[in-house]
């Protein structure tokens, strides 16, 4: 079998889900996931891929881990051997993320593995793009003001636009990281979109919504969508990707919104620099995606 380690929010989740199940679709195998370290994980919602899509999601228990990695298999070790300093001492099943790149020997891993990283590239599971695309379809219908919103959205040129802040923001670690996309990316970005775009409607979604009302002055159509909270945060992605175009964060929450966006004509505006200290993400934005 296959088995991917999930942490993170719900788009980390889609990454490893995703390249997982490229993988076992090759080897022709099962896929399980481990999601061992929600357990007292304190971020986001939790594990939520299977509350929300589609997809298969049979979890893999300790035993399944051992059956693969061996005394590696302890989440101490797995720890350790996750850096790449120790790649010499890993187990060939025991695969982990190159740093920033898409690793195109992925196919030749075994048919027995454990997978660890986060595979944020579109790149790892293209071949497959479509069955990923049905796993990826949700599970309920929308309810209420959502219902309201979509209709909006198909009678106008929707353009989505995400402000990420919350831990970017308010998190020093993470900040050092990740920084902040600046008020001049998304101004560029939306002149953009306008040049390109007739009578384009921009609905914004941001984590810190009243910090976006006051400090991203729009001068076009708009509206700041902001019912979406905890558990139903992610009927915003869901709105994301019924709108036309796209103007995403530094953030694997807005990149699935739009790529979820079945439009072949979508416009996808991205910020150049995806992470403050510079690391090379040439493979995380799909083709034809415009980097700004």
């Amino acid at each position: 079998m296959i088995i991917v380690h999930l942490l993170g929010g719900l788009g980390n989740q889609m990454f490893q889900y995703a390249a997982g199940r490229a993988i076992s679709l090759h080897c022709g195998t099962n896929l399980k996931l481990d999601t061992s370290d929600f357990s007292d994980y304190q971020l986001h919602q939790g594990f939520e891929l299977h509350r929300i899509f589609n997809c298969a999601t049979e979890i893999a228990c300790k035993a399944d881990v051992s059956n693969i990695l061996g005394w590696q298999s302890f989440p101490r070790v797995r720890r350790f051997l996750s850096r790449s300093s120790m790649a010499r001492l890993r187990s060939k099943r025991f695969v982990m993320e190159p740093q920033s790149y898409c690793c195109h020997e992925i196919k030749c891993v075994p048919s027995d593995s454990y997978l660890m990283g986060y595979w944020q590239s579109e790149k790892y599971f293209l071949e497959v793009a479509q069955q990923v695309r049905e796993d990826f379809t949700f599970k309920l219908p929308l309810e209420n003001h959502n219902i309201e919103l979509s209709k909006q959205i198909s009678q106008v040129n929707a353009v989505s636009l995400h402000v990420r802040r919350g831990d970017y923001a308010n998190n020093p670690v993470t900040t050092a990281v990740h920084g902040l996309c600046s008020l001049e990316y998304y101004y560029a970005a939306i002149q953009y979109i306008a040049e390109r775009v007739e009578n384009p409607f921009f609905y914004i979604f941001s984590d810190d919504i009243e910090w976006t009302k006051k400090n991203l002055k729009m001068v076009l159509p708009y509206l700041h969508v902001v019912h979406n909270h905890g558990i139903e945060s992610y009927n915003d992605m869901r709105l994301m990707s019924l709108c036309q175009h796209h103007i995403i964060a530094n953030s694997s929450f807005s990149w699935w919104g739009a790529w979820l966006n079945r439009n072949v004509d979508k416009i996808v505006v991205a910020p150049q620099r995806w992470y403050a200290n510079q690391t090379d993400v040439k493979d995380l934005l799909p083709q034809g995606w415009v980097r700004m």
